[in-house]
C-alpha cells in the first residue's frame, strides 16, 4: 500500500519539506499532501522593509501550490484538529485526510489579543505591527505622516518569528529618519523581555553597542502587560510605563489553533513537542514539527527551518523504511541583520555555540558579526534564494544543515569585538 506523508502548512518549512520528500521518493511509493487555510505564500522577511518604503506587500506574496513540485497534492482547507490515535486530520467542510507521517508546518501565530489594551483605541492608527502585511502597510502610512516624537519598539513577550527583526526595525528607523533630516526630532526606544538586545553575550555586546551608537534607547526586562492606546503608554506587570507618540509592536506568538484542539499535539502555547535533535514526537513516532512550529530551543526564523528540513526529510524517510532516526540536527540558525545605510550584520550559531566573529561558511566568505555592504547585499539577494533554492529544497553550494566551525573565532567572555 501507498504510504501517505502529509503536511500541514504550506510556509516555508512545509513547503521546502514536500519538495525535498517528493524529489526522494517515487510516487508509487508514497503520495505527499500539503494542507493550508490559503493559497497565500508570504515571504516573511520583506514585511521589515515595507513599512520604510523598501518594498510592497503584494510583491512579497505568490502561490502557495505554484511552489510545490509536481506530485506534491495541495489541499486549501482550514485544519479543525488532528487525532494522533486514529491517525487523521480533519479538515473543515472536508472529508479527512488520513497519513502514516505526519509533519507539523504550520508556522506561529500573532495574538494581539492576548495582551490587555492592545487591539483596543489607537490600533492600526498610532499602535502597530510590521508583523503581518496590513500592519505592515499602515505602518508605513503612520511613518510617512510622523512629524517627530517618541518611537518605541516593543517585543511584548518570547518567542518570536525572527527575533532580531526588532532590532533592524530599530536601525532601520534611525536610517529612515536621518534621511528625512528629522532624527533629531524622533526618540527611539526599544523595549525588550531580555535582559539585553540578544540571548547571546558576545552576540548582544555587539549589538546593545550598535544600538547605542544609533542613539537607540534599550528598555530591557520589561515584561508588557497591557498597551494604553489612548494614553500611549505600555505599562508593565511591574508596573513601569513606556510613553510613545507612536508604538511599534510584536504582539505575543503561539502555535497554529489546531495544536490546542489536538489532545497530545502540542505545548501550552501550542507548538508541537519534539525532540531538538531528531524532530520526531516523543510520544507518536510518526508524528514530526518543523520550523517555527516546533517547539525547540532555536530562533523562529527560516533559516532554521531550512537546515531542519534536511535533517527532518532524513529521519522521515527512515520511519517510511521502519526504521529509527538517526539524522540529528544541532540547532543552526543562521541570520541577516540589516543595520542600516546599506549595512548589515550576518550571525551564525547554534545549541552549542553562540554567535562568534571570523565568516561565513568558512574562513572566506562573509563576515560574521561586523557591519558590511556585503552582508546587506547578501540579505536583499536572499529573497531571490528564497524562492528559487530554498522553498524548491535545493542543496546550497557550501552550506549545509551543520552548523560549520572552520572561519570562526573563540572570544574569550568579557570581551569585544570590534565593528
Amino acid at each position: 500500500m501507498t504510504n501517505r506523508v502529509v503536511v500541514l502548512g504550506g510556509g516555508t518549512g512545509g513547503t521546502l519539506v514536500a519538495n525535498r520528500l517528493r524529489r526522494r521518493l517515487r510516487r508509487e511509493d508514497a503520495e505527499i499532501v500539503v494542507v493550508d487555510a490559503d493559497d497565500r505564500h508570504l515571504y516573511q522577511p520583506g514585511l521589515l522593509f515595507v513599512p520604510f518604503g523598501l518594498a510592497r506587500t503584494e510583491d512579497l506574496v505568490r502561490s502557495r501550490r505554484a511552489q510545490l513540485h509536481a506530485g506534491v497534492d495541495f489541499v486549501e482547507g482550514a485544519i479543525e484538529s488532528v487525532d494522533l490515535g486514529e491517525r487523521e486530520v480533519r479538515i473543515a467542510r472536508s472529508e479527512p485526510i488520513r497519513y502514516d507521517v505526519l509533519v507539523v508546518a504550520s508556522g506561529a501565530v500573532l495574538q494581539p489579543e492576548e495582551t490587555d489594551g492592545l487591539t483596543g483605541p489607537g490600533w492600526g492608527e498610532h499602535v502597530l505591527t510590521f508583523y503581518e502585511p496590513r500592519g505592515a502597510a499602515a505602518l508605513a502610512a503612520a511613518l510617512d505622516r510622523f512629524a517627530g516624537g517618541r518611537v518605541v519598539v516593543d517585543v511584548v513577550d518570547m518567542p518570536i518569528k525572527c527575533p532580531v527583526a526588532p532590532l533592524e526595525f530599530a536601525f532601520l528607523a534611525d536610517w529612515y529618519f536621518r534621511r528625512r533630516a528629522m532624527r533629531d526630532a524622533v526618540e527611539l526606544v526599544l523595549v525588550t523581555p531580555l535582559d539585553g538586545a540578544f540571548t547571546k553575550p558576545v552576540c548582544d555586546r555587539e549589538l546593545s553597542g550598535l544600538l547605542r551608537a544609533k542613539g537607540v534607547e534599550v528598555v530591557s526586562e520589561f515584561s508588557t502587560g497591557a498597551v494604553d492606546g489612548r494614553g500611549r503608554r505600555i505599562v508593565s506587570y511591574d508596573g513601569r510605563e513606556v510613553p510613545f507618540d507612536l508604538a511599534v509592536v510584536v504582539p505575543l506568538h503561539g502555535g497554529a489553533p489546531y495544536v490546542a484542539r489536538s489532545p497530545g499535539l502540542g505545548d501550552e502555547l501550542g507548538f508541537v513537542d519534539v525532540d531538538e535533535h531528531t524532530l520526531q514526537s516523543p510520544r507518536y513516532p510518526e508524528v514530526f514539527a518543523i520550523g517555527d512550529a516546533a517547539g525547540i530551543p532555536t530562533s523562529k526564523a527560516g533559516s532554521v527551518a531550512h537546515f531542519a528540513g534536511e535533517v527532518l526529510v532524513e529521519n522521515v524517510l527512515a520511519v517510511l523504511r521502519g526504521n529509527a532516526p538517526i539524522a540529528r540536527f544541532d540547532g543552526h540558525t543562521n541570520c541577516f541583520i540589516e543595520s542600516g545605510f546599506k549595512k548589515a550584520l550576518l550571525i551564525d550559531f547554534n545549541y552549542e555555540t553562540e554567535p562568534l566573529p571570523g565568516h561565513f561558511p568558512g574562513p572566506v566568505g562573509l563576515p560574521l558579526l561586523h557591519e558590511s555592504r556585503l552582508n546587506h547585499l547578501g540579505k536583499r539577494a536572499f529573497e531571490w534564494v528564497y524562492w528559487n533554492a530554498l522553498l524548491p529544497g535545493r542543496d546550497l553550494p557550501g552550506v549545509g544543515s551543520r552548523m560549520p566551525v572552520r572561519g570562526k573565532a573563540r572570544v574569550p567572555a568579557g570581551s569585544r569585538v570590534g565593528v
